[in-house]
Parts: structure tokens; C-alpha cells; sequence
């Protein structure tokens, strides 16, 4: 018997996902080179990452939150209308404070991502959201080989007045962002069937309740979980790019080409791969297996450092870092309630949005023992990040197993 497919809304959410994740990857390319232009020190321009990671850790929930009692479409709207008008104010700013300020305004509205996730967990039944995750954040993945492409050829046409060539891709990244905020207006429907009585107290929104939230039973170590595993994640994509340069000798060029393969091996992974690979195996041991081979191709890395092995290597790193993300935004749905979904991704994005923050300040301070050293202390961490996933294996799957069945 065939299995029923998902809805069509799905695919317009898939198709926002990709133009925001556009949005978001076309300034990642610019923002040293721009932050440079406004005479900020290399510590000043590394702070308007931090800016926008810590602003948001605390927005997301907040959005999360008032997505359970106001609907999903309305905060989706406000947080796209957030990242335009953030990307406006970079692209036209002549003053360094308000290109903080930007940022700060992007991050504090950008929990759309974990909005979306709850929209999916709205539209698609339990046994069809490890698919579902799965095509999402592939087409947010795909993104990353789109937008800093884009960015490219932002920079290559004439500038608007006003405007420099490096803003230009601050303004190209508003107008995608207000193409995705078109697509929600128009032709996402609210998903939200019963909405939760308005109630709202400090305790809703303040940093006390994340951190709560890790005693959770069952979600916490799940929020641990996305910590760790971004916390280490996040220490491999700062130090990788100097460890390519300089030790393997290659070029920015070059190093593009390894973003994009990297986007295309974890797109095909997610939408190929994901869905055979959770009907026949369970989802934690997926989860597990995938950390540890992440760990271990850490660990490689720094052991073969040419350009060969490195691509070789970063075959398999592209696959298996395909997987980490959806699975345990999977978990999470089907170990929460249908009324709490915005708010539990909404908690899930702070704990990523902190591993944000954590891990490349981390690689920062472990690149001054040599280029090496950040792969070694990963991929460590990440080996251990997954015995902790393997362990919440049974308490994991018995409550999914009771929610989907």
C-alpha cells in the first residue's frame, strides 16, 4: 500500500526554508570583510556573530512561546519582516553601532526555523516527520551552496547610492528574505487548529526556563543533546577554514568549492537517504552512529593533512553530518505534546543558538595551540557527545514509540 505523501503546504514551507536560508547564508562571506570597512578590530567584527547568536537565544523562545497562543503564521511573518528589515539597515548603515544593531534585530527575530518545525509537526503525522525533517532542513542545507553564491554576485554588479558592493549582499539577503515573507503571507495557511489560552509571565520567557527546561524529562537530554552536538560542530566550521588555507596551502577559491560539496552531499543524504534509513533502523541508533563517525572523521582530518585525504574525508563528514539535526528535531516531536511544539523547538533553537556562540569563540582560543588542535578536542567531544545519545536510547524510544502508535 502506498504511503500518503505530504501535503502540498509542506512543500511551500520547504520552498520558504530554502530562500531564508539564502537570506541568512548570503552574509556569512561578508560580514569579516564589511565589519572591516567600519574600522572594527578582528575581536570587534567576531562579536557581530556573537551578537546575533546571543540575541538569539533569547528571541527564539519568545517567538516559540507566542506561536502555541497566538498561531504560527503571524510570528513567522514577524520574523521574516525581522530579517528584512535587518538586512536593510546593514546594507544603508554608515555607522558601526547600527550594524550591531542589525544584527541584534536579526537574531531576536529569528526563530523562524524552529516556528516552521512546529508548522511542519502541525501538517504531517508522526510517522512521516523523520521525512519531513528530513526534506526541510535539506532544502535550509541547500541553501548554504545558494547564498554564499549569491553574495558572489551581489558584489559583482553596480552598486545602488549609498550603497557599498559588500552592502549589496546585505540587500540582496533583505529582498530574498521579503520574497519568503510574500510566500507566508499568501500561501501558507495557519496550521495551528487549536491555540492555547493567552497567558504570558516572565517565567514564559525568561532565560530561567531554557535552562529549566534541561531537567525535562525525556526533552532535556534532548536540548543537552543539540547542545553538544552543536558545540562541537560549530568548533569544526571556524577551525577547518584556516586549518584549509594554511595547512593544506589552498585557496578561498577552493574552499567554496568544499562548502558547496558539502551542502550537495548533505542535501542528497537528507532527501535520499533519511527516510530508507529510519523504516529500517531506529531513530536514536541512527542518531548515535552518526556523531560518532562525525567524531571520528574529526579526528582524521589533522592525522592526513593533504588536500586529497581532505576531500576524501569530507565525503563521508558531508554525509553524516546530514543527520544529526533532523533526527533529533524528529525526537522531539514525537516525545512533546501537539499543543507544546512551538515551544519546545523554540527552546531546542536557543540551545543551538548557544552552541552558536560556545563553539567558535572555543576554536578561536584552541587555534593559538596550532591549527590542529581544535580537530583533536572536537573530535573527542563529539565521541563522547554520541555514547551520550546512545545512552538516552531506551527512554527515548519508548515515548516515541507511545506517541506514534
Amino acid at each position: 500500500m502506498q504511503k500518503p505523501s505530504l501535503p502540498f503546504q509542506f512543500w511551500i514551507l520547504a520552498l520558504i526554508a530554502f530562500i531564508n536560508s539564502v537570506s541568512f547564508t548570503a552574509i556569512i562571506p561578508l560580514l569579516y570583510p564589511y565589519a572591516k570597512l567600519f574600522g572594527l578590530s578582528d575581536f570587534q567584527a567576531s562579536l557581530l556573530t556573537t551578537a546575533y547568536a546571543v540575541s538569539q537565544f533569547i528571541g527564539t523562545p519568545i517567538l516559540g512561546r507566542l506561536s502555541d497562543f497566538l498561531g504560527r503564521k503571524p510570528l513567522l511573518l514577524v520574523s521574516l519582516l525581522g530579517t528584512t528589515v535587518a538586512g536593510l539597515i546593514a546594507s544603508l548603515t554608515p555607522y558601526a553601532w547600527l550594524l550591531y544593531a542589525s544584527r541584534v534585530l536579526d537574531g531576536v527575530t529569528g526563530g523562524n526555523i524552529s516556528i516552521a518545525r512546529a508548522v511542519i509537526s502541525d501538517m504531517t503525522p508522526p510517522d512521516k516527520r523523520p521525512r519531513a525533517f528530513g526534506i526541510f532542513d535539506a532544502m535550509f542545507r541547500l541553501g548554504f551552496v545558494a547564498g554564499p553564491s549569491l553574495s558572489y554576485l551581489a558584489q559583482t554588479i553596480p552598486p545602488f547610492p549609498g550603497v557599498s558592493r559588500l552592502g549589496m549582499g546585505f540587500l540582496v539577503a533583505a529582498g530574498m528574505a521579503l520574497i519568503a515573507t510574500i510566500l507566508t503571507l499568501f500561501f501558507l495557511p495557519e496550521t495551528l487548529t487549536t491555540k492555547q489560552d493567552f497567558h504570558l509571565s516572565w517565567r514564559d520567557f525568561g532565560l530561567v526556563r531554557v535552562f529549566q527546561s534541561a531537567t525535562r524529562p525525556t526533552l532535556g537530554p534532548l536540548f543537552l543533546l543539540t547542545f553538544f552536538s552543536g558545540f562541537t560542530f560549530t568548533i569544526f566550521t571556524f577551525a577547518f577554514q584556516p586549518f584549509f588555507l594554511n595547512v593544506l596551502q589552498q585557496t578561498p577559491k577552493t574552499l567554496a568549492i568544499v562548502f558547496a560539496m558539502f551542502g550537495m552531499l548533505g542535501f542528497v543524504a537528507q532527501v535520499f537517504w533519511l527516510e530508507p534509513l529510519t523504516n529500517r533502523f531506529k531513530l536514536v541508533d541512527i542518531l548515535a552512529i552518526a556523531i560518532l563517525v562525525r567524531g571520528i572523521l574529526f579526528l582524521l582530518l589533522p592525522t592526513f593533512p593533504t588536500l586529497p585525504a581532505f576531500l576524501a574525508i569530507g565525503v563521508f563528514f558531508g554525509i553524516a553530518n546530514a543527520y544529526p539535526l533532523p533526527l533529533i528535531n524528529s525526537l522531539l516531536s514525537l516525545n512533546s505534546s501537539d499543543r507544546e511544539q512551538g515551544e519546545v523547538f523554540g527552546i531546542n533553537a536557543s540551545y543551538l543558538s548557544m552552541s552558536n556562540a560556545f563553539g567558535p569563540a572555543t576554536a578561536g582560543m584552541l587555534v593559538e595551540f596550532g591549527y590542529k588542535a581544535p580537530f583533536w578536542i572536537t573530535g573527542v567531544l563529539t565521541i563522547l557527545t554520541a555514547w551520550f545519545a546512545y545512552r538516552l536510547k531506551t527512554g527515548l524510544e519508548v515515548a516515541a514509540e507511545t506517541k506514534s502508535g
